[in-house]
């Protein structure tokens, strides 16, 4: 059963324009909704990259459909998106919704820390498995994440939003690139120091119950793909193919321009 949307709270950042709100379980979500500007599709890449990598045990928002009423966004004016000038209502019905990291009434989220900073990410680790992940799905963005923590917490914690570029966006096609799906600065991956930086996540992926990516697959609400099954099967086909190439993607990283893993010795 979808979630209800009860209040709208604010405009966020980013293409598709998403909108925050509070919703039926008292939780906070990122909802972005079915006329973006990006794509229809971006909501099923959304909430399957999503799956997938909660799958791979990688820290992720948690992600629900969200029912957004009629009544809700005609009593709220900024419930809308922007496009070419004119302010566009967003569409009553099904959304993706991406739980907001951290409550806005119980700590801080930051989109960028400074390279000194890093230290105190305690999970700075798994950018190594979220890795894993976006090249395995064909990741066509920069590496989105959010470091959040609680108040007076001293440490943050990386969380890693943003996947409604996996599959190539509404293309659904794997045009793999060295330097896409990766985060901007390498110092995040200075940890790693050969392929067991990538583990557990790799083997995850690499033996991922099939049952598990079909089953997320048939979660996506149908409008989110315009009933389109044929498909979305066979994206879910590629994907299943795709497991034994990840390795050679990470490789294709390894030797970039980008030279990403200093601390990885050049013979291993």
């Amino acid at each position: 059963m979808p979630v209800q949307a009860v209040q709208h709270v604010r405009r966020m950042r980013g293409g598709a324009q998403g909108h925050l709100m509070r919703c039926s379980d008292g939780n906070f979500y990122v909802v972005k909704f079915r006329n973006n500007p990006q794509h229809l599709r971006v909501l099923a890449n959304e909430f399957l990259a999503t799956r997938l990598a909660e799958s791979a045990q990688l820290p992720v928002p948690a992600t629900e459909v969200v029912e957004v009423n009629d009544w809700l966004v005609g009593h709220s004016p900024e419930l809308n998106i922007q496009l070419a000038g004119s302010a566009i209502p967003c569409e009553a019905g099904l959304h993706f919704g991406s739980r907001y990291v951290v409550s806005p009434l119980e700590g801080q989220v930051f989109d960028y820390l400074p390279a000194e900073m890093l230290e105190r990410v305690r999970n700075l680790e798994t950018f190594a498995g979220m890795l894993v992940i976006d090249k395995w799905t064909g990741n066509a963005n920069g590496r989105q994440a959010a470091f959040w923590r609680k108040l007076r917490e001293r440490k943050y914690t990386v969380s890693f939003i943003d996947q409604g570029y996996c599959f190539n966006a509404g293309e659904w096609t794997f045009p793999d690139s060295p330097l896409r799906g990766v985060y901007a600065r390498n110092e995040v991956y200075a940890g790693v120091h050969g392929w067991e930086s990538f583990e557990p996540w790799l083997t995850r992926v690499e033996k991922m119950d099939e049952d598990a990516v079909w089953r997320a697959t048939g979660e996506i609400p149908p409008e989110w793909y315009g009933s389109d099954w044929g498909a979305l099967e066979n994206l879910a086909r590629l994907l299943l193919e795709r497991r034994e190439r990840v390795r050679e993607l990470i490789i294709a990283f390894r030797v970039s321009q980008r030279k990403p893993f200093p601390n990885w010795p050049e013979e291993a």
